[in-house]
């Protein structure tokens, strides 16, 4: 027995496959692919064991006679079943997309099933074909004079009729439901239906604790839908297709009772942990409410830029508005007829709650867009994997350590590939995992290379810690002719970071997660003399993430500053009177920038820095008096004027030391 098979690459179609497979008579499966889709073919039939019994037809579903060659059609002549799979299975589709393959198609399908004289066309159709039909639906039933609300229910009832009105050898129509994952595995491969629920109910699993009983908030009768799992629809589909005396038919495959919305609702949320909620109100409460509601929804369309907002507001809840009217039913399908055909079969359709689970499972691993920044068991960063920038020694090395002892993956970068290879061994030492990345960040070409390395050896970028910096304290009488310190701490504390940000943000973007923690100054919050190049740097780079942050809230890309009081570590060495200075250790700064990973605030700072800044804002030239006896009181170094380093600290006025004192973390 042969079968000529379009859409045989689909979610359904390759289901369907696999069971015609497992049928003893089945010699051979003939699918309709492009050019273009034959390794997607190959792949399919390597993961069915289909062997030689499937082979690819090249040709297209809207040309003449498919576009098969001649040799093709001639091999094909009098195939016992032509399956057409093939169209288009969305609301959201365009008119053009759904004339072209659920109309064009079909009627391409059906000219050349009666040229081949095939013994029988089986055509997938829609219970979309009763559109806004009221009431009680059968399989015998299809031209109502029903209303069809969208291109694609027009199309797919156009579909029918071409097969019923049109195709010259025996047919059988198919009326799947709403079609929903795999009931064993939870295989799915789209967002729709219930999945529209699936974000919502997670973010309640998430914020609401989980109640023995349901939730006293009873709910309207919002309607009822028709599910039905993928497998149920293969199985029955090749089951009827095979059982004889049942041409001229048209079959439901549905669930023999409809589910309310609120029996899907609890049904998704006991699988995600969520509040389940009572049941309906009745009719004659609910549906005054829901009236009241939509002629609200009608006042509402009349004002200028309202649908807008709401279009805007259900984008953030990943519903495109043209399904909204869809999410439930009006008809009832009666399946009396089907379930008939079926007997001895052992066939049905199992109760929502029975495989509810799985697919919550395989949405939660696989599909919900919002995955990769749900909560994770083990911590906050458990398997996030962390970009940490001079991640070699000082506030670097120990971020990465403290981001391994946290059960995180620090991925290692800077320009000392040796030095970061002993931050990797310590990590592992400790039980730990990282990665090491050389790379100057100060050159487009290097990050350019990082960051297409990053992608392609990663799942997943979680977070980027900007810590790589430059500083430099001088005066700016002695900097008149020293440009270049501003285009050297720009480079790599501004631009560096910048580049290396917008690199990774398509990615994090895309899986609608990241987090980057910019490691800032107390300077900016403070304005300290004798920083004018790198607290500029600083504050650019704190402008870019207030104003980006803004752009990307919504894509969940976050960004927290961090404005690190005195650190001491190697960058701040050649400034000698520091040492008199207190200063937090790498250990105590590291501990910062995980809180910036774990809590994601917009900034951190110390006491004293807030302080400063608010000071500066309400009193600025009393602020510029006050940092001007600072600027005073502290000199430059030695190494600022070009002359031998020496020890400073010990020189430092009285004025000097009470300041130091008074005013702990600040880097005059």
């Amino acid at each position: 027995m042969r079968y000529l098979v379009t859409g045989g690459t689909g979610f359904l179609g390759r289901r369907v496959m696999e069971r015609l497979l497992r049928r003893p008579e089945c010699t051979e499966i003939a699918v309709l692919v492009r050019a273009t889709s034959r390794s997607r073919l190959d792949r399919l039939t390597a993961a069915l064991g289909g062997g030689d019994r499937i082979r690819a037809v090249t040709g297209d579903l809207t040309a003449p006679g498919l576009g098969l060659s001649a040799s093709d059609a001639a091999d094909l002549a009098g195939v016992e079943h032509v399956v057409h799979l093939a169209a288009v299975y969305d609301l959201t589709a365009s008119g053009e997309a759904n004339q072209a393959a659920n109309v064009v198609g079909t009627h391409r399908v059906v000219e050349l099933a009666g040229r081949l004289g095939a013994h029988c066309l089986h055509h997938v159709s829609s219970v979309a074909v009763a559109g806004e039909h009221r009431g009680r639906f059968t399989e015998d039933d299809f031209d109502t004079g029903q209303h069809l609300p969208s291109p694609y229910h027009a199309t797919k009832f156009a579909a029918e009729r071409i097969v019923r009105e049109h195709c010259t050898v025996p047919w059988r129509v198919y009326r799947p439901a709403v079609v929903v994952g795999d009931s064993v595995t939870g295989e799915m491969d789209k967002i729709d239906g219930p999945y529209y629920l699936m974000p919502g109910i997670a973010w309640l699993a998430e914020v609401v604790p989980r109640a023995a009983t349901p939730l006293p908030m009873p709910l309207p009768d919002l309607g009822a839908t028709n599910i039905v799992p993928v497998d149920y629809v293969a199985d029955a589909m090749v089951e009827l297709a095979h059982r004889p005396g049942l041409d001229g038919r048209a079959f439901h495959l549905v669930s023999p009772r409809p589910q309310g919305v609120v029996e899907v609702y609890n049904a998704l949320a006991t699988a995600a942990g969520a509040p389940r909620a009572t049941t309906v109100l009745p009719a004659g409460v609910g549906r005054p409410m829901l009236a009241a509601a939509a002629a609200a929804g009608r006042l509402l369309e009349r004002l200028p830029g309202a649908m807008s907002v709401r279009d805007a507001v259900l984008a953030e809840l990943g519903i495109p508005p043209v399904v909204v009217p869809h999410l439930t039913l009006a008809p009832v399908f009666d399946s009396a007829a089907t379930e008939a055909a079926l007997a001895g079969s052992g066939l049905r359709v199992p109760e929502l709650a029975e495989y509810a689970a799985a697919l919550w499972r395989y949405w939660a691993e696989h599909l919900d867009p919002l995955r990769a920044r749900r909560p994770r068991p083990g911590g906050a960063l458990a398997g996030r994997r962390v970009v940490i920038t001079g991640a070699s020694a000082g506030i670097g090395r120990a971020t990465a350590l403290a981001v391994a002892q946290r059960h995180g993956v620090p991925i290692l970068v800077a320009r000392r590939t040796e030095e970061l290879e002993a931050v990797k061994t310590e990590v592992e030492r400790r039980g730990g995992q990282a990665h090491v990345y050389s790379c100057d960040i100060t050159q487009p070409e290097s990050v350019d290379a990082l960051v297409k390395q990053l992608l392609a050896e990663h799942d997943g970028i979680d977070m980027l810690v900007n810590n790589a910096g430059r500083s430099i304290r001088r005066s700016v009488r002695l900097s008149y002719d020293r440009f270049h310190d501003y285009e050297r701490t720009m480079a790599i504390n501004y631009f560096g970071a910048v580049r290396l940000t917008l690199g990774l943000l398509p990615h994090m973007v895309s899986r609608h997660f990241g987090h980057v923690v910019n490691i800032s100054s107390i300077g900016v919050q403070t304005n300290t003399p004798r920083f004018s190049a790198y607290v500029a740097s600083k504050a650019a780079l704190d402008a870019f993430s207030r104003v980006v942050a803004s752009e990307t809230y919504g894509d969940g890309v976050t960004f927290t500053t961090v404005h690190m009081p005195l650190v001491r570590t190697a960058m701040i060495g050649p400034t000698t009177i520091y040492r008199a200075f207190p200063a937090a250790s790498p250990d105590d700064a590291a501990m910062l920038v995980v809180r910036a990973l774990e809590e994601r605030p917009k900034e951190i700072n110390t006491a004293l820095g807030t302080v400063g800044s608010l000071v500066y804002t309400l009193a600025p030239r009393v602020t510029d008096a006050v940092l001007h006896i600072a600027y005073r009181v502290f000199p430059d170094s030695a190494a600022a004027a070009g002359e031998a380093a020496a020890d400073e600290s010990s020189a430092l006025s009285r004025g000097a030391r009470a300041m130091i004192r008074l005013l702990p973390g600040v880097h005059w």
